[in-house]
């Protein structure tokens, strides 16, 4: 067996011990390329390990702990010291808005299941308001949550951009309206919507961009909407959860009907906005009977 010298390869079992790993472990973080031992047999198919190679083993170990994906932990044990706490520094820092939005989410689908949601539903001031006809300046796609923000954001700059420097301005507020659910596993679509006042010259404006945004002008019909306004720190999942919920059983308490997808109106710029600003408008069209 080849060796390096100064260097001392230990057997799997010997290794493992030093480690305070299984050998199984071992295998799985070859396998997953996390950790490849410094010798094969290629007779036996035997592995062996550098001692300096422990302290790699203990830390992929640890990292796995925390749930870390395999590219990130793979990352960490490639930089040097400073350099991968850092790394470490971001993904925990993600981690722990994830634990945040899970644990609201939790408090909410506690009071969902405890039958208590009509408590929660009580804080969101439901209106109506009659939305006439008007003409749109519109981008479609299939996005899931994850995208859905940068989406959102750089659609509406495309549309309103057009809006006010080719269409004649903006007849009214943003707003983007769900066709289907947007979550991890529902990738929707939602459409990004601009009310323009020149229709014919969103028409064209549209045709010169060809296929690759997929823009296009439609008429949104007069319809009757149930809102509620919600703040910029409202808008954050599972916040906007509940007020569409909110939404939808006051419409149902009212004896109204559903008559169109759920959509948030956005009639404040997101970028100025506090936390406590209201920003949008978390809406269904609805009907009589």
């Amino acid at each position: 067996m080849h060796q390096e010298p100064g260097q001392e390869l230990l057997p799997i079992g010997a290794f493992a011990a030093r480690a305070r790993l299984s050998p199984k472990a071992l295998r799985l973080y070859d396998r997953l390329g996390l950790l490849a031992p410094a010798h094969v047999d290629e007779v036996s198919g035997y592995r062996y390990y550098r001692v300096d190679q422990v302290e790699r083993a203990r830390t992929v170990a640890l990292l796995r702990r925390l749930d870390m994906p395999l590219a990130g932990i793979a990352e960490v044990v490639r930089l040097d010291g400073e350099r991968a706490a850092r790394r470490l520094d971001a993904y925990w820092a993600g981690a722990e808005e994830r634990f945040a939005e899970q644990r609201t989410l939790a408090r909410y689908l506690r009071g969902r299941l405890s039958g208590r949601n009509t408590e929660l539903y009580a804080t969101f001031e439901v209106k109506t308001v009659d939305v006439p006809e008007t003409y749109v300046l519109s981008e479609t796609r299939h996005v899931s949550a994850g995208e859905l923000p940068a989406w959102i954001g750089g659609s509406a700059e495309r549309l309103e951009r057009a809006a006010v420097e080719r269409c004649g301005g903006m007849a009214a507020p943003h707003f983007v309206v769900y066709h289907a659910e947007v979550t991890e596993e529902s990738d929707g679509p939602a459409e990004s919507c601009v009310p323009v006042v020149d229709a014919e010259a969103a028409r064209v404006w549209a045709a010169e961009q060809g296929r690759a945004t997929a823009a296009r002008v439609r008429v949104e019909p007069a319809h009757r909407l149930a809102y509620t306004r919600i703040t910029k720190a409202q808008v954050a999942y599972p916040q906007i959860i509940a007020a569409f919920d909110a939404v939808e059983a006051w419409a149902a308490e009212q004896g109204l009907s559903l008559s169109g997808p759920c959509r948030e109106v956005y009639f404040a710029d997101w970028e100025a906005a506090g936390p406590d600003d209201a920003l949008c408008d978390v809406a269904f069209p609805v009907s009589r009977g």
